[in-house]
C-alpha cells in the first residue's frame, strides 16, 4: 500500500499544463489502463475476503453492506464489484489477462457475462480463445464477437441466452408523488432496436430544429451551448412526440416493415446474424418477424465488394447505397466511430467535384459529423507561409 500511495502521489504531482498534447494523451490512456490492472488485483483480494466471510466478523449481514459502509460507497457499487470478483475467481485466464493489461475492465465484464451457467463448460474450454480474439479490439467489436460466441454456445447446448428472450419483456409507467412519470422496462433485442430507431429519428428532427433556432438567434457561429434543450430533454420530448404521432395515426395506416438482409457468397459473413446497429441476435429471434418483414439478398465475392443486391417484395431503391451500408456496417472514420451504417451518410472517397464516381468502390459510410468535418477541411484554404 505504501508503494501504491507513492505511485498515486507521483501521478497526482504531474502538472498537466506542462505536458505536450501527446504526453498528456499518453498519460491519460496509461492511467486508465493501470486502473484496470489495479481492479484485477483488487478483485482477487475481494474474492478471497468474501469467500472467507471476513466481512461478517462485526455482525454485518452482507459483504456488500460492510464494504459500502467502511469505504463510504453506494451499496450498488460494492455489489457490482463483488459480483465481478466472484466471477473472475472462476475465470483465471481472464483475471490474468486483466491484471497484465491485455484486457480492459469492460472487456473482462463481457467475458464474465458470457460465462453463463448453461454454457460454463464451453466457456472454460474457449476462454483462452476468446481472450485472444478480443485483445486489442475496441469495445463494440469485442461485444459483437462475444455475442456471436454466446449465441453459438447456447445453440450448441439447446438453451436461450440470459436476459434477451421476448418472454422477459416488461414495462411500467408510474406517476410519482410529484406528478411526474417514472418509466422503466426491458424489451427484447428486436423490439428495443425498433423503439430506439423511431425515437432516434424524432430526436434528430428536434436536434436540427434546435440548431436552426440557435442560429436564427445567435448567427451562423452559434455553439452547442446555445441550444434550447439538453440531450436528455430532447430525448424526453421525442418520446412525447412519438406518443402524439401515434395518436394522430389514421386507422388502417400501413406500419413500417422490418427489413431482413440475407448475406451470401463470402465465408466471413456466412454466420452474421445481427441488427442494423450491430446487436447480435439468434436466428430464432428473427423467425417471429418473417411474416411481416421484407427480405433482400446481398451476394458478396469478397470482404469489400458486393456482386448483387436483390430486390425485395416492395421496391427498394438505392442498391449501391445499401451495398455500402452492409459492407461497412458502421462509420469508417479512422477514429473508430461506431455510428451504425443506416444512420450514416454515403461519402465519395474521391469527391464528386474532382471526378469521383458514384460507385461502390468510391463510396464509404461516414456519420454526419465526420462527413461535415471532412468537407469543411477540404474547403479550408491552405495555410499561408510567413
Amino acid at each position: 500500500m505504501e508503494l501504491l500511495d507513492q505511485a498515486i502521489d507521483a501521478v497526482a504531482a504531474v502538472d498537466p499544463d506542462a505536458l505536450s498534447d501527446a504526453e498528456l494523451h499518453e498519460l491519460v490512456v496509461a492511467t486508465r489502463r493501470q486502473r484496470d490492472r489495479l481492479a484485477a488485483a483488487e478483485a482477487r483480494l475481494l474474492a478471497v475476503w468474501d469467500a472467507r466471510k471476513i466481512w461478517a466478523d462485526d455482525g454485518s449481514k452482507a459483504a456488500a453492506s460492510r464494504l459500502a459502509r467502511e469505504c463510504s460507497l453506494a451499496t450498488q457499487t460494492t455489489r457490482v464489484e463483488l459480483r465481478r470478483a466472484r466471477k473472475l475467481r472462476g475465470m483465471p485466464q481472464t483475471a490474468e489477462a486483466l491484471r497484465d493489461g491485455k484486457l480492459s475492465i469492460d472487456q473482462a465484464e463481457l467475458l464474465a457475462f458470457a460465462n453463463q451457467p448453461a454454457v460454463a463448460t464451453l466457456f472454460a474450454g474457449d476462454e483462452s480463445l476468446l481472450i485472444g480474439q478480443i485483445c486489442g479490439l475496441r469495445f463494440f467489436p469485442a461485444q459483437r464477437m462475444v455475442g456471436y460466441w454466446l449465441a453459438a454456445a447456447h445453440d450448441e447446448v439447446g438453451t436461450a441466452p440470459e436476459s434477451v428472450s421476448r418472454e422477459g419483456r416488461h414495462f411500467a409507467a408510474v406517476r410519482t408523488l410529484y406528478g411526474t412519470v417514472d418509466l422503466k422496462g426491458t424489451l427484447d433485442r428486436m423490439a428495443d432496436t425498433e423503439l430506439l430507431g423511431a425515437l432516434g429519428r424524432i430526436e434528430q428532427v428536434l436536434f436540427e430544429a434546435d440548431w436552426a433556432e440557435a442560429r436564427a438567434k445567435h448567427g451562423p457561429d452559434a455553439t452547442a451551448e446555445r441550444l434550447g434543450r439538453s440531450a436528455g430533454q430532447r430525448r424526453a420530448d421525442a418520446l412525447v412526440e412519438m406518443a402524439r404521432r401515434s395518436a394522430a395515426l389514421p386507422p388502417g395506416a400501413q406500419l413500417p416493415r422490418p427489413l431482413i438482409t440475407v448475406l451470401a457468397g463470402y465465408g466471413r459473413f456466412s454466420n452474421v446474424c445481427e441488427l442494423a446497429d450491430g446487436t447480435v441476435i439468434s436466428p430464432a429471434e428473427v423467425v417471429a418477424y418473417l411474416g411481416e418483414a421484407d427480405i433482400e439478398r446481398i451476394v458478396f465475392d469478397g470482404p469489400s465488394r458486393v456482386l448483387d443486391v436483390g430486390v425485395r417484395r416492395r421496391f427498394f431503391g438505392g442498391a449501391t447505397r445499401r451495398a455500402i451500408e452492409v459492407r461497412d456496417r458502421t462509420c469508417t472514420h479512422p477514429s473508430g466511430c461506431e455510428v451504425a451504417a443506416e444512420d450514416c451518410e454515403i461519402d465519395h472517397i474521391v469527391p464528386w467535384s474532382r471526378g469521383g464516381l458514384t460507385t461502390q468502390a468510391n463510396g464509404r459510410c461516414l456519420c454526419g459529423v465526420h462527413n461535415r468535418r471532412r468537407n469543411s477541411e477540404e474547403r479550408a484554404p491552405p495555410a499561408s507561409c510567413t
